[in-house]
């Protein structure tokens, strides 16, 4: 399996927002992202739902600084469509 259909997969969340919101990152922007952008992607799809669907509404804030400007942009993303 290759690593963007292994993305593609994990972008199939539980919650139909969190999908719309990380499949079109992964569609539209991920491959164009810098590696560390793109990491810090993956480690997003391995939170939980909740976990990350907290951080999306801006209800929990992001660790470090880079993760909180990706989670940023993805809200951002999520409202410019």
């Amino acid at each position: 399996m290759s690593e963007l259909s292994r993305l593609r997969w994990l972008c199939r969340r539980g919650m139909k927002e969190l999908d719309v919101v990380v499949t079109t990152y992964l569609d539209v922007y991920y491959e164009k992202a810098s590696s560390e952008e793109q990491r810090q992607f993956r480690q997003l799809l391995e939170m939980a739902d909740p976990d990350l669907f907290g951080l999306l509404l801006g209800r929990e804030l992001a660790a470090d600084a880079e993760t909180r400007h990706l989670v940023e942009f993805l809200r951002g993303m999520s409202t410019a469509q």
